[in-house]
């Protein structure tokens, strides 16, 4: 059985030295004043990803496109685009229909308004980037930063990212701009639960016994303190059965280095020898 090798996917962005790449370049535009920026992703989720397998021999599982018309296979350059309306019938669309349309902004972070900190929901944010100024632009980032900062504002804007128009806002955090996408009012849905329309009465020594049961779990907010048990126990077992595999033990999968798991803390994902 070869040696298992380390093949960490994507990159680890909180390791010194390693470099960000930028996913979009463009311009803050408000009023007169347009500011050069460019976007990186402020997050990244670290989900242990799992491939499907056959039981018996651990052999990868693909995933083959068939019509349920013809029962055909289609090939992917044979594959095009649908809308589905209620009653089943579907609308092609095609790509001329789609150049046909308005195109978003490509380039532009369009703000529409300037709005108090406390007033956007945060049900309302989705993704997270850092937007950092270009050379030229560092200036009029700082007084567009620090103006946000001491009025205790974010701006709500327009962008197109991967084609896509989305809400989005921007505010300050650790003397950085970010831009969070939002989602559009009518993308929200109503919580619609029978308890709401039963009125209750909270008792008051009830209530207030809660109230001091809050105050004394109350403490500052460390996220950094935060820690996902189980994705660590999971990380872990991986950790426990590569090592066994690699001694003759459990089966194992060949996976290749740009395959979906994803136990990037561990170090351990890598080619490991297929058991016949």
């Amino acid at each position: 059985m070869p040696p298992m090798q380390a093949w960490p996917q994507g990159t680890d962005h909180n390791q010194p030295g390693v470099q960000m790449r930028a996913m979009w370049k463009g311009a803050i535009s408000f009023g007169l004043v347009s500011i050069a920026v460019k976007v990186y992703a402020a997050t990244e989720e670290k989900t242990v990803r799992f491939r499907q397998v056959h039981r018996d021999d651990n052999g990868r599982i693909s995933v083959r496109r068939f019509c349920d018309d013809c029962g055909g296979e289609v090939a992917y350059e044979d594959v095009a685009k649908a809308y589905e309306l209620d009653d089943g019938r579907v609308i092609a669309i095609s790509d001329e229909d789609l150049a046909s349309l308005p195109p978003p902004p490509m380039r532009t972070i369009e703000v529409l308004r300037f709005v108090r900190t406390g007033d956007v929901d945060p049900i309302l944010y989705n993704r997270t980037y850092f937007l950092e100024p270009d050379d030229v632009a560092i200036l009029p980032y700082t007084l567009l930063r620090d103006a946000l900062r001491d009025s205790s504002r974010v701006a709500i804007a327009k962008v197109a990212l991967r084609q896509v128009e989305r809400l989005a806002a921007i505010r300050v955090r650790h003397d950085v701009l970010l831009l969070h996408t939002m989602m559009w009012p009518d993308e929200l849905r109503a919580p619609e639960f029978p308890f709401l329309d039963t009125p209750l009465t909270v008792p008051a020594s009830e209530l207030a016994r809660t109230t001091s049961l809050l105050d004394a779990m109350t403490e500052r907010f460390d996220a950094d303190g935060l820690r996902d048990e189980f994705r660590a126990a999971l990380l872990a077992l991986i950790a426990t059965k590569a090592a066994a595999a690699q001694d003759g033990g459990a089966s194992t999968v060949n996976v290749a280095p740009n395959d979906a798991a994803d136990p990037r803390d561990v170090q351990q994902r890598g080619q490991v020898a297929k058991t016949a």
